[in-house]
Formats: structure tokens, sequence, C-alpha cells
């Protein structure tokens, strides 16, 4: 039996509101937002096209080491970190905040990304 950390699951952006309050994920996302108050990155990927998911990432573990160009506007990043809390997606649009939250545990850019081919590695799943 192994006392390590559970591995993460690697999943859409789009696909977080699946899963539950406490599970370990791998997504990428592209930063939308940044509140410096809250210390919170909005992310999303429009994959599956026309998809609207956004996600609030809290990097409160991550602010002694974040570099700025990790929380610029357009930036693509590769998160691991844990379910925090999910609503319905009618709930979030009510209050205008993201349906899922995650706290981050390690948070890197996405440097040399060929979007297509990251978005093929799922094609299985969303059909």
């Amino acid at each position: 039996m192994s006392g390590g950390p559970l591995p993460s699951v690697r999943c859409l952006l789009s696909n977080l509101h699946t899963k539950h309050v406490g599970d370990k994920v791998r997504f990428l996302g592209c930063v939308t937002a940044y509140s410096t108050r809250s210390a919170t990155l909005t992310l999303q990927h429009e994959y599956p096209k026309d998809n609207k998911a956004a996600v609030g990432v809290d990097v409160t573990l991550l602010l002694e080491n974040l570099k700025s160009e990790q929380t610029e506007i357009g930036q693509w990043v590769h998160v691991i970190g844990y379910i925090t809390s999910q609503m319905s997606a009618q709930a979030a649009m009510t209050s205008h905040t993201s349906s899922t939250a995650v706290q981050a545990l390690v948070l890197w850019i996405a440097e040399d990304l060929d979007i297509l081919a990251y978005e093929r590695t799922f094609v299985s799943e969303i059909e």
C-alpha cells in the first residue's frame, strides 16, 4: 500500500464540472482574468466548440513563486490541483462566477503548445 499522494486525472476544462469535490485534476486553460484581491485566476478553453466553461483557480498556495507572466491575460497554463467546489451552471450564471473552483498545487506555462494536437487527445472522450 502506497503512502504517496494520489495521481491527478487529466481532463478537459469543460469536463471539470463532472468531477467531485476533492478530486485531483490536471487540465489546460487560457487566462481570461486574474484577481489579485482573491488570488484567483479565471481560465477558459473553448473546446469542444462553443463551450463557454470557466474555472476559478485559487493560486494562494503558489503566490511566493508565481510569476507575472503566469497570470497574463491570454497565457495558456497547465494546472494540477484539487476540486474545491461545484455549483450548477445556472447558479454560476446567476452569480456571475465560475461553476467549478480548483485549489492549484502546481501551475506552469504551456510552452510550445500545439492546441489542436492537445484537443485531439480528448476526441474519444467527447464523442
